[in-house]
């Protein structure tokens, strides 16, 4: 016998429970930006004597101009900005070109080799950043690289996690379209153009949304690398912006981590649409 439906009752409980959980983490996760967002509009006094404020105040414009032009720290936050968002964005592409020509060549080469390559790439998730960090700083100081826009990206522009996931979504390739390729006389080339590309597309953009929110909230590598203000990114600003108590400007390190939320979230609302079907797209 079929089993009985849940009562009406018993079904608008469970919805008016799972609505209360829902509403209470969006209160819990909202509540803090709200707090941030109120109090980049008050003055300096207003934070520093300890009241939190959450209707707007008078001292927006005064606050985000402040911010943009000056900062706190005599480095302006649009350069800041600016400096980030290069990092970030070379870092995504970067990551997913060499992930994605790193998959290709592990599932449609024929090598010598070929498993262990994958291998040694997979293992290296198991390494955290911490451990090769000195190493990897003595190299870029070596090179000359410190205080440069290379010397941030190009160390962390390899990305193990992203191949991986390249070549779990290149082994669904069926088999009859390298055949058919073959058949037409497309080259490698051709194919990885034509065909894996296009077929990756929504890919790509789940994995760029990612890896920009990745490279955009870097500061390990960062506060070691970039300790002069022409490639300071607004992460490290922030925190360098965070004196003793008594000298913080505090409305100015809010308004500033308003101006550090607007572009990852731009690009996430921009992207969104790829973003959940890159995530949720099974059939290619």
């Amino acid at each position: 016998m079929a089993e009985e439906a849940a009562p009406p009752e018993r079904r608008a409980g469970a919805d008016w429970v799972a609505h209360a959980v829902l509403i209470l983490g969006v209160v819990l996760f909202a509540l803090p930006l709200w707090i941030v967002l109120m109090g980049s509009t008050h003055d300096a006094a207003t934070i520093g004597r300890g009241e939190t404020p959450l209707l707007p105040g008078s001292e927006a414009a005064a606050n985000y101009a402040a911010a943009w032009s000056r900062g706190t720290t005599g480095v302006p936050v649009g350069r800041m900005l600016w400096n980030s968002t290069v990092m970030a964005f070379c870092i995504a592409a970067g990551k997913i070109a060499i992930s994605i020509l790193s998959a290709y060549a592990v599932v449609f080469f024929r090598f010598p080799g070929r498993r262990l390559a994958f291998w040694a790439i997979f293992l290296t998730l198991m390494l955290p950043v911490e451990v090769r960090i000195f190493p990897t700083f003595k190299v870029v100081s070596d090179l000359g690289l410190v205080n440069t826009f290379p010397g941030l990206i190009i160390p962390i522009v390899a990305s193990a996690t992203a191949t991986l996931l390249f070549r779990q979504f290149f082994l669904t390739i069926p088999d009859e379209f390298v055949e058919a390729a073959k058949m037409d006389g497309a080259g490698p080339l051709r194919f990885f153009r034509d065909v894996v590309l296009p077929l990756s597309r929504t890919n790509i953009a789940a994995l760029f949304v990612i890896l920009f929110v990745y490279g955009w909230n870097q500061y390990l590598w960062p506060l070691l690398v970039a300790t002069s203000d022409e490639v300071e990114t607004v992460v490290i600003g922030m925190v360098k912006m965070i004196g003793s108590e008594s000298n913080t400007d505090w409305s100015l390190v809010m308004t500033t981590c308003v101006l550090a939320l607007l572009p990852p979230v731009a690009v996430v609302l921009l992207m969104q649409r790829w973003f959940v079907k890159g995530l949720t797209e099974t059939e290619k």
